[in-house]
This record gives structure tokens, C-alpha cells and sequence, in this order.
């Protein structure tokens, strides 16, 4: 029985591993101009510039990034576009985000933080002028081979609506994390695992008889 928790807990950490990592390698250039020729054809890449984001695909290093965003929400209440119902741009939003992150999460990919502003500009300066930002957000990719798969995914074509609609102005960029004082899931998932392996070990020691 001992034997087989441990194995189970093992088992679990090498599905994570194969999950949370990227195991393909940086992008080719073939990958490159077939996933920017698909998503060229999504009705939400007019928001994208394409040589930038192509530039990015170029220089695929394989691994992990978090796409830093700032957003400016719609004040007041807006059409639903399919509904006509009168909705708040937050409301309006999650129509978009939440299908996004759950194929998001089906890649390895996850929120870092969610935040909401709660001031103005305390430092500034030889920059525009504040847009007001309503949130900023951090997701977690896996690969920029999973950023370019989601974005150039056709079951977001008819929901991109919801994010513009909802969007007053925004600006997103790709960052990779230096320094961070948050317990991420390459930490906390195997301490959580050996863990629970390790009660389950003493609970069979203590009760299941010999």
C-alpha cells in the first residue's frame, strides 16, 4: 500500500510536469508564418500588430512568459451584442475571459494576479498622459507556442466582440518574471503532493493493520 501512494504521488507530479512545461522546443519559422497567416484571418487581430507579434514568434527562447495587461473598462452599461440587454462592461468582459482562461488553463497557462486600481499615477514622467486604467492583470503562458495557438483559435472569433465592446483602451506586453516573493506551482504543487503522500503514508502505518 506504501508503495502504491508513493508511486500515485510520483505519477502525479510527472502529469504536472508535462502539463505546466513546455516540452516542444522554440517555434520554427514555418510554425511562425502559419499560425500569424491564421490568425491574420481572426476577427480581433485589427487590435494586433502583427509585425510585433511576429517578431516575438521569431525569437521564441521555449520558455515560460506572462503577458503583463492594462485596462481601461467602458464606463456605465453597454449592449450586450447578442442579447441587447444593458450589461456593465465587467459583466460584458468575463463573456470573453472566461472561456479564454479555461483553455488558457488546459495549456499550462493561469492568472498571476488580478488587481484593480485604486489611484492615479504616483510617479510620472516623459510619458503619456494616465488613460485611467480600471485593472491590470499577469498571465501565466507555458510557451509562446501556446499564446499563438489561443490567440489564432476560431472559437474566440465570435466572443472578440465582448472584449472590444467592453474595452475602452488597453496595452499588453510580454514579460518574464526576475524576481517574485509569490510560492509559485513549480513550488507548491510537489510540497502539497509529498505532503499528502506522506499523511496518507502515516495514516496506513498507524490504522491498516500489518
Amino acid at each position: 500500500m506504501i508503495t502504491i501512494i508513493w508511486l500515485a504521488a510520483a505519477a502525479l507530479y510527472g502529469m504536472f510536469l508535462y502539463w505546466y512545461f513546455n516540452w516542444s522546443g522554440p517555434l520554427s519559422e514555418a510554425e511562425v508564418e502559419q499560425i500569424i497567416g491564421r490568425f491574420s484571418e481572426q476577427s480581433g487581430s485589427g487590435k494586433t500588430d502583427l509585425e510585433v507579434l511576429r517578431t516575438f514568434l521569431q525569437q521564441d527562447d521555449g520558455k515560460e512568459f506572462v503577458m503583463q495587461n492594462s485596462v481601461k473598462l467602458h464606463p456605465g452599461s453597454i449592449p450586450h451584442p447578442v442579447t441587447g440587454d444593458s450589461v456593465t462592461a465587467r459583466d460584458l468582459l468575463e463573456g470573453y475571459t472566461k472561456p479564454f482562461i479555461k483553455a488558457l488553463f488546459a495549456r499550462g497557462g493561469h492568472p498571476v494576479y488580478m488587481a484593480r486600481k485604486v489611484g492615479g499615477y504616483i510617479d510620472s514622467w516623459s510619458c503619456d498622459a494616465d488613460p485611467q486604467w480600471t485593472v491590470t492583470a499577469m498571465m501565466r503562458y507555458r510557451s509562446r507556442r501556446d499564446l499563438a495557438v489561443l490567440a489564432s483559435d476560431s472559437r474566440f472569433s465570435a466572443i472578440h466582440s465582448f472584449k472590444t465592446l467592453a474595452i475602452a483602451a488597453t496595452v499588453s506586453f510580454p514579460v518574464q518574471i526576475q524576481l517574485s516573493f509569490f510560492m509559485r506551482p513549480p513550488v507548491y504543487v510537489p510540497l502539497m503532493l509529498l505532503w499528502l503522500a506522506s499523511m496518507l503514508h502515516f495514516a496506513t502505518v498507524i490504522f491498516v493493520p500489518l
